[in-house]
């Protein structure tokens, strides 16, 4: 297998990519990624850490599945769909960087909600070089981060960005030393698990559906989003020990 689903005690799931010493995406490779976010969506746990290689995060497409335009096709096609599942998945996806994130892999990383990164982490989105274009969501969800003049800097010359300056333009969350990678991310993963789950995933929804719309339009989501979250169990128990112990001391059921 291309891609190792683990989940841990603690609540964490941790998904792997382990394709070889480059991580290629291949469609095989796509494919899995797609259903570990559908089992993931199907039973969600506390968080997720996406990660791959010490060297390699993922460094992109399978070159050698490229043919002409009907494979273009169908490898943006099944691409977005992989990450667009990675995306939609109702808690916080971690993507843990190291070494190089290029073509699909920055795209990979891209499609998680929060991205730390090793001082080792090099991204890009290297496909002008092969006189093609990003596929797998490059030319929409980086400059929805870094900005569009940036986006179209890196995507128009191919540059590589190593670790800081992907933190310093907002590529990356958090750059920590290559060693303590993991268990940051592992940490604020485990963190999130466990808090108010339900009350996360109507959160994340809210932000992502809003993004796209008016700000009026995206205020009619958190107002809908704030009226449902009161139905959830967290929100009873969240609020009486509020009232009762102060903020902070709340053991939510993640219901």
């Amino acid at each position: 297998m291309g891609v190792e689903l683990e989940r841990r005690d603690d609540g964490v799931a941790v998904v792997t990519l382990a394709n070889g010493k480059v991580n290629a995406l291949s469609g095989a490779v796509v494919g899995e990624l797609a259903e570990v976010a559908a089992e993931l969506t199907a039973d969600p746990p506390g968080a997720v850490v996406v990660t791959g290689g010490e060297r390699i995060f993922a460094a992109g497409a399978e070159i050698s599945e490229f043919g002409g335009p009907a494979e273009g096709r169908e490898i943006t096609e099944r691409i977005h769909a992989a990450t667009g599942a990675i995306a939609a998945i109702p808690r916080l996806v971690v993507a843990a960087v190291s070494g190089y994130a290029l073509g699909g892999g920055c795209e990979l990383a891209l499609a998680c909600d929060y991205r730390i990164a090793s001082e080792k982490a090099v991204f890009g989105q290297p496909e002008i070089l092969l006189g093609i274009i990003p596929g797998g969501g490059g030319t929409q969800r980086l400059a929805r981060v870094v900005g569009a003049s940036r986006a179209k800097e890196m995507c128009l010359t191919g540059r590589q960005v190593r670790a800081d300056e992907a933190l310093r333009i907002g590529l990356a969350d958090e750059v920590v030393p290559h060693e303590e990678l993991h268990d940051r991310a592992f940490a604020l993963a485990a963190e999130v698990a466990r808090g108010a789950l339900a009350a996360q995933a109507l959160t994340k929804q809210a932000i992502d559906r809003g993004l796209d719309q008016t700000l009026a339009d995206g205020l009619a989501i958190e107002r809908d989003a704030f009226e449902a979250v009161f139905h959830t169990d967290d929100s009873q128990i969240g609020v009486a020990s509020f009232l009762e112990h102060g903020p902070g001391k709340a053991s939510f059921t993640g219901r």
